[in-house]
């Protein structure tokens, strides 16, 4: 009998759905645009559909905040979002309603943290413990330590921790509707429009906003180091690149002052094992699969 497992990546600009194997390889696939809730969740439920028959578990890696505590009322709730439309929307109850299958529901940085987690052992570079940031449209980032993700009574929302301002960059307000100038709201990806009228991926590497949001980027890594100590911090999303790295990379050095020793820079922070950040597809994979044994 066929085993299949199915993943829902589900952020604030696309979803992507899929459904593999237990050796984690992709059979089909489909990317389509958040919209409203309704239409969103019913693509969702319409894609797998096709495969009900061998469908034996799905888990979902969704934009939060989301509520992850079993014994709430609004368990499988996206909760306090700033995503229009999306605040207060039960995710994982019309999925649930719709196929009889175990579900595992978690954020979709903690999905990109397992993946890469599980990466690790498939690529014969095993490491007990990472934290995985995503710097794109938001900011977000899970932990990982011994297969098991950090935080309890919630989530861990390391994309809003308070900064140090850069000098050049004290006048920006910073775009995160809660806090201003928190990590997202200093570093994710409409920052760019916001200080210089481009898209990102229309502004050079050779302007210095991308030494400011470095700075930025080596803080939120010097803080997971200091409180974690994992073996690896991880960075994907639209913004990153390897050049970019580098200099988030020379800013952790400077800050870090050999404090704490952490190994080769260009290991400890580094781009993601997962092709095309599909790191959450994998990690949703493995965690359906743990649904299921469990």
């Amino acid at each position: 009998m066929t085993t299949l497992l199915g993943s829902v990546e589900a952020g604030g600009t696309k979803f992507v759905c899929a459904v593999g194997n237990e050796d984690y390889q992709i059979e089909d696939q489909v990317t389509f645009p958040t919209t409203s809730p309704a239409e969103t969740l019913g693509k969702t439920i319409e894609f797998f559909e096709k495969y009900r028959k061998d469908l034996k578990a799905i888990s979902i890696a969704s934009f939060g905040p989301i509520e992850i505590r079993r014994n709430s009322p609004k368990y499988g709730y996206v909760t306090s979002t700033p995503k229009p439309g999306w605040a207060d929307t039960d995710f994982v109850g019309p999925i649930r309603e719709a196929f009889d299958v175990p579900i595992y529901w978690t954020t979709d940085v903690n999905g990109s943290a397992y993946g890469e987690y599980v990466l690790s052992t498939l690529f014969n570079r095993r490491i007990n413990s990472l934290v995985y940031y995503t710097i794109g449209t938001g900011v977000g980032a899970g932990a990982v330590v011994d297969g098991r993700f950090i935080g309890d009574v919630g989530h861990p929302e390391m994309g809003h921790i308070r900064l140090k301002r850069h000098p050049a960059d004290l006048d920006f307000k910073g775009i995160c509707p809660f806090h201003g100038d928190c990590l997202e709201g200093l570093v994710s990806g409409p920052t760019f429009e916001a200080r210089t009228g481009k898209k990102g991926k229309d502004v050079p590497l050779t302007d210095p906003v991308w030494d400011v949001m470095a700075y930025y980027t080596a803080q939120a890594a010097l803080n997971a180091t200091l409180m974690f100590r994992p073996a690896q911090i991880i960075f994907g999303g639209g913004v990153v690149s390897e050049p970019f790295l580098d200099m988030v990379r020379d800013h952790f050095k400077e800050l870090m002052n050999d404090y704490v020793e952490v190994g080769d820079l260009k290991e400890y922070i580094s781009m993601p094992l997962a092709e095309n950040n599909g790191s959450a597809t994998i990690g949703n994979f493995a965690l359906a699969l743990q649904e299921i044994n469990e």
